[in-house]
């Protein structure tokens, strides 16, 4: 689970967008005689970390890239808070908080200490011990203490959906020296645990617990729009509420010699704007209102950057390769409603969406089918089970399709007109068998069953792009008898919606790294199906699913690790709980040419605008231009 830091402001939205779930691996490669606590300075999944102790700088980075100038950023959605430690109100991170590790970005699974000098993990990893840098302040020139590790973990377990999930099987985090804390856990055995909690968002107890400007207590599980405090590269500047957002550069930043954080953080100062229309978003990228744009709308990557801009070279657009692991983004089904807890309906939804069709038509050809949880990568489930899947399936035959152990699973292909009349066919038997009959209406078949109730349901949007592919999927359904109605609502309105569960479907999409762990609960498990602002948008109870996680979680190593993701990732498709979308292996990328990025870029993040810089001169022809 990653949090917006240098600068990056992250709402919720922005979470479930850009895979805000991020586990780190789990440790491996300790001497035998880590009982000796033999502290490391990093941690990694695979055979080594790639950086030694004494490295000076990720390879990455330009360590010559100047310092200067400020970037604009936007982003989809709004806020009323800058408090990202409670679910309560629209709260936007604004990036000043730090974590007790910090993650290279051209490696999978590694990080590297960063409010935290070093850490050990028991062999049974029963607990692990992080040491704070004697150096490490928070902005008001306090020092980050133990307390302050603490504080954080048990205000993120009591006050926030999310966190309580991840930090869950911590039983007991205390003091264990002047610099230094200890971690226990409720389990053994869980590899991935000691690395989560590298992933912990510190922040400042004596503030938290003081009393603000007008004498009013502060209250971590409150809103606020009082600037936070933190301890990284940028404090809070300028706070425009359900607008804008600006941090800029602290100039006695604590950490700015570390190795970890050479060649980042170079600008000045970060605005990030928020905007309520993903057109009138492009329209203000087109008319240098901010920088960098991350574009996730094909028809806009093909047709929406022909503006003189693009074209006299004054904009660059760029497609970077991008490494790792494609997750799930989908229609999902919420089967909390009566309508999607049958299985055989949310099959003959998936019969039903033509997406050769649409990425003909509507996406220029650039997406692939998804197939899985984890697209395009070893964790991917294909051909039948291997033995190490089947040892952990075995046990849950009876609470799993059968599909599992005969079929791999493959999504429905509606390439031609036969495939389509077959898909619809077959899905118009699945709703017989569930009980929806067509009967006359109007002039037209719909469907209804015994009690004279419609097939009927709405597709909940927040962005037009959606849209466009939401109205031919209805009218492919209305051929079935069933009515999709198309609902676009605001930023605002959609985070409300999703929040409390109060939809039939929306676009439910899933971030994966090549190491899933902890977070899998909050996305998929019966725990997480009734909490609020959880991302089990499906509502999945499974206790298959719940069971599989847990091997997830609690895998020895890699191989079985890949065997659990599979295991699960059969599961979860063959019970339908989604109708696949689309993914792709590349990021798109359009930004005004002041400002820069490496030539070589790291592959696991574009790492904007952390690795970003300024380019004073191409401003200032820009300007001229």
């Amino acid at each position: 689970m990653r949090q917006g830091r240098y600068g990056m402001m992250v709402t919720r939205r922005m979470l479930m967008q850009l895979a805000t779930a991020a586990p780190i691996a789990p440790l491996t490669g300790f001497p035998a005689a880590a009982q000796e606590r033999a502290f490391r300075h990093g941690t990694t999944l695979f055979e080594s970390l790639k950086y030694g102790p004494d490295f000076a700088h990720f390879d990455y980075v330009n360590v010559n890239a100047p310092k200067g100038g400020k970037v604009r950023l936007a982003t989809l959605g709004t806020f009323d808070s800058l408090n990202p430690f409670t679910i309560k109100g629209d709260a936007a991170n604004p990036g000043v908080n730090e974590t007790l590790m910090k993650p290279s970005l051209d490696e999978p699974s590694s990080e590297y200490g960063l409010l935290a000098e070093s850490m050990w993990h028991s062999d049974d990893y029963a607990m692990a011990v992080f040491r704070l840098r004697p150096e490490a302040r928070f902005h008001d020139g306090e020092p980050v203490k133990p307390e302050d590790v603490i504080f954080s973990l048990e205000s993120l377990k009591k006050n926030h959906t999310q966190y309580a999930g991840y930090y869950r099987d911590v039983a007991k985090a205390e003091k264990t020296g002047e610099r230094e804390v200890t971690f226990t856990f409720a389990v053994k055995g869980n590899r991935e645990l000691p690395h989560i909690m590298g992933q912990l968002t510190v922040f400042p107890k004596h503030w938290w617990t003081a009393k603000d400007a007008s004498g009013k207590p502060r209250d971590v599980a409150v809103n606020t729009l009082e600037p936070i405090l933190g301890s990284g590269p940028y404090a809070v500047s300028a706070v425009r509420p359900g607008l804008s957002i600006s941090v800029k550069r602290v100039a006695d930043y604590w950490g700015k010699d570390l190795a970890v954080n050479r060649g980042e953080d170079n600008f000045d100062e970060v605005e990030t704007q928020f905007y309520q229309d993903r057109n009138i978003l492009l329209e203000a990228f087109k008319g240098n209102q901010f920088d960098i744009q991350l574009e996730s709308s094909s028809k806009q990557w093909a047709t929406g950057y022909d503006f003189p801009a693009a074209k006299d070279g004054r904009v660059i657009r760029e497609e970077i390769p991008r490494l790792g692991v494609s997750g799930m983004q989908s229609w999902a089904l919420n089967t909390r409603r009566a309508l999607f807890a049958d299985v055989r309906v949310r099959r003959a939804l998936d019969l039903a969406f033509d997406f050769e069709w649409s990425n003909a038509n509507l996406f220029y050809g650039l997406y692939t089918r998804s197939r899985s949880y984890f697209n395009n990568s070893e964790l991917e489930a294909k051909g039948l089970p291997t033995p190490e899947e089947l040892a952990l399936l075995e046990p849950l035959r009876d609470k799993v399709p059968p599909e599992v152990f005969t079929a791999e699973y493959v999504s429905p292909s509606n390439a031609t007109p036969q495939e389509r009349r077959k898909n619809l066919r077959a899905a118009q038997g699945l709703l017989a068998e569930a009980g929806w009959k067509p009967v006359a209406q109007g002039g037209r078949q719909v469907l209804k069953n015994d009690k004279g109730e419609r097939c009927s349901f709405t597709i909940t949007l927040d962005s037009e792009a959606f849209q466009r592919v939401a109205l031919p999927y209805a009218e492919q359904l209305a051929l079935l008898g069933i009515e999709a109605k198309v609902q676009l609502v605001d930023a605002a309105q959609y985070e409300r919606i999703e929040g409390e569960y109060n939809y039939d479907m929306i676009v439910g999409s899933w971030g994966q790294t090549l190491s899933p762990g902890n977070e899998q609960r909050e996305f998929f498990s019966s725990e997480f199906a009734a909490k609020p602002k959880g991302r089990n948008y499906v509502g999945i109870r499974n206790p298959a699913v719940d069971a599989l996680i847990e091997k997830i979680i609690g895998a020895p190593d890699r191989k079985s690790l890949i065997a659990a993701c599979r295991a699960m990732d059969r599961v979860l498709m063959w019970n339908h709980y989604v109708v696949p979308m689309w993914y792709k292996s590349t990021d798109w990328i359009a930004y005004w040419k002041r400002v820069r990025h490496p030539e070589k870029m790291p592959g696991y993040s574009p790492g904007y605008p952390t690795i970003w810089w300024f380019d004073a001169e191409a401003d200032a022809a820009l300007k001229k231009s």
